[in-house]
């Protein structure tokens, strides 16, 4: 073992460490015991759990920006480094794969692929705040008629679409070099512009990319108990003999339940609940001046209750453009317990129209 280390401890000591009471982990060949800190991670706690026990170097990378930073908090964690003989990678990865993919980042960066175009993603912000206006000046200028009112909610629906994959660019801090400004106008367009919450959708988030497709730590791959996938998870439903649903008819049921249902009825009711629980005020803050903008513009037309009915009819179409763009490339065509899948998403075909529908979400092999 190497500096800090006992003799003897290598890859499979490691892996011991991966309790909630112990968590051990591996970046650049340096151990570092994160059990008492991973609560005031500012990522979350679930994200940094995830790797305990393992080698983290690659997910480390790339879910800080500032990397010397962030090494300033991992010094007080430090216990020991590997020695040169110790294995760095977990058992079942891959060094060639890891190579691999640690040379094409190399390439794109060296290519200035990561290189934010700042007028792209302004262009972005401003045809959905023009959307905004645009339902407005239908229902003032043409009346709360069937005809206005349907043409005002699609307009609706499809800027909260594109608020939708717009504010995932920033919540990945991809947009500007400082994080604190990705942050700022993250909370601006998820909280004002659509009325939830940066630290739910965080959360959640990057616990997905953490772990993509890995059951039980993949937040995208829980279905509540309603849907059943992949082959590991199906074994697990049939050893524990859990049937809450007729699975054998999901892909049936999945047009009455998915599309229409998750985000007017599960999305809303959680996001709200986790500011409430959680004490996130300022996320409430900004979904609170949502709300306020909404009905103060749309009671006048429509009184309180048809604003309501209106804002969930919104909510309703855009449910389904959300899940048919993630369920073409997002829902996993494998998932496991406990490694990553090679065949485990895919793209969809480039084009401006398909590019501005899925917020460039087709490229979904690249993103993940």
């Amino acid at each position: 073992m190497g500096k800090g280390g006992n003799q003897g401890e290598g890859a499979t000591e490691r892996e011991k460490h991966n309790q909630r009471t112990d968590k051990w982990l591996v970046v650049d060949c340096k151990v570092y015991n994160v059990t008492k800190w991973s609560t005031r991670h500012p990522g979350g706690h679930r994200v940094i759990a995830h790797y305990a026990g393992e080698e983290a170097t690659d997910a480390f990378n790339a879910f800080h920006p500032d990397l010397d930073f962030v090494r300033k908090f991992l010094k007080p964690l430090l216990i020991g480094e590997l020695a040169p003989e110790e294995p760095s990678l977990d058992r079942g990865k891959s060094a060639q794969i890891t190579e691999d993919f640690r040379n094409l980042k190399k390439t794109a960066e060296d290519m200035n692929l990561f290189k934010t175009n700042h007028l792209f993603f302004f262009l972005l912000l401003a045809h959905i705040i023009a959307m905004e206006s645009i339902a407005w000046f239908t229902v003032f200028y043409f009346g709360n008629g069937w005809i206005s009112t349907l043409v005002t909610a699609f307009v609706l629906a499809t800027s909260q679409a594109q608020a939708g994959w717009l504010q995932h660019d920033y919540g990945h801090l991809s947009v500007y070099k400082k994080s604190k400004w990705n942050h700022i106008v993250h909370k601006f367009v998820i909280g004002h512009l659509k009325g939830a919450s940066a630290k739910w959708w965080n959360h959640r988030h990057f616990q997905h990319h953490a772990k993509p497709n890995v059951f039980h730590k993949d937040p995208d791959v829980k279905m509540l108990h309603v849907f059943v996938l992949g082959e590991q998870q199906a074994l697990e439903y049939g050893k524990k003999k859990l049937k809450y649903l007729p699975y054998n008819h999901q892909h049936q049921y999945f047009f009455l339940i998915g599309p229409p249902l998750l985000i007017p009825l599960y999305f809303q009711y959680q996001i709200i609940m986790t500011m409430i629980v959680h004490k996130h005020w300022v996320d409430l803050a900004w979904a609170i001046s949502y709300y306020a903008r909404f009905f103060c513009t749309y009671i006048p037309f429509y009184g309180i209750l048809g604003s309501l009915l209106f804002l969930n009819f919104i909510r309703f179409l855009e449910s389904h453009w959300f899940v048919w763009v993630t369920q073409m490339n997002h829902i996993v065509m494998e998932i496991d317990l406990d490694h990553y899948s090679l065949v485990a998403t895919c793209n969809v075909e480039q084009s401006f129209f398909n590019d501005w529908f899925s917020g460039h979400l087709n490229f979904q092999i690249e993103h993940q």
